[in-house]
């Protein structure tokens, strides 16, 4: 009796779990930008070049571990103030980066220029099409540049930590200048 009932149970549940329903995942790349209006973000050909800049993201990342590790040179972990230091740097220079003016000559190629954003930042769109539009995503946003400004300056930290703290310092340096910059601003405005 007991059998019988634990194998009704299971029969009912594994039928359930066969049943396609409307919330299974369709993995398909065409079906990525389905319901967006925005579908120039969506093609294929876009993501494949996503792929391309993740695989060689992720290709570095192991390359210079792997260098790391065989020269023994992995922290057991950050200081604090080493964490500090690369965050502040890093939202700095993915700013510089993605945002900066006179940094515009660097993003020329991927970027049309739309307006001046203020505070020597400017505002642009992504042109071009496949590879070209690809970089144009990821040089023109600070927040998809921090990671791979983070990992830039963290395997600096580990291979010239002198030199990175010179110039992760003189990045806080900026970002406690610009912040001032501000402040000043908005007292004069009063």
């Amino acid at each position: 009796m007991y059998h019988a009932q634990t194998c009704r149970i299971f029969r009912f549940l594994s039928m359930k779990r066969t049943q396609p329903r409307e919330t299974d995942a369709n993995l398909s790349i065409e079906e990525y930008g389905a319901k967006t209006a925005e579908k120039e973000e969506c093609e294929e050909q876009l993501l494949t070049e996503y792929a391309t800049l993740l695989g060689f993201y992720l290709t570095s990342v192991a390359v210079l571990t792997g260098i790391a590790v065989q020269q023994h040179r992995l922290p057991r972990k950050f200081g604090l103030l080493d964490l500090a230091l690369l965050g502040i740097a890093t939202h700095k220079l993915s700013r510089i980066i993605a945002k900066d003016r006179i940094t515009g000559i660097l993003r020329a190629p991927f970027v049309n220029y739309i307006r001046s954003a203020g505070a020597g930042e400017v505002e642009e769109e992504p042109r071009g099409r496949g590879f070209q539009r690809g970089v144009g995503h990821l040089i023109s946003c600070p927040y998809c540049m921090a990671p791979w400004c983070a990992t830039a300056l963290s395997f600096a930290l580990l291979f010239a930590p002198r030199v990175t703290r010179l110039f992760a310092g003189i990045l806080v340096s900026v970002t406690a200048s610009d912040f001032l910059h501000r402040a000043y601003s908005r007292m004069q405005q009063k």
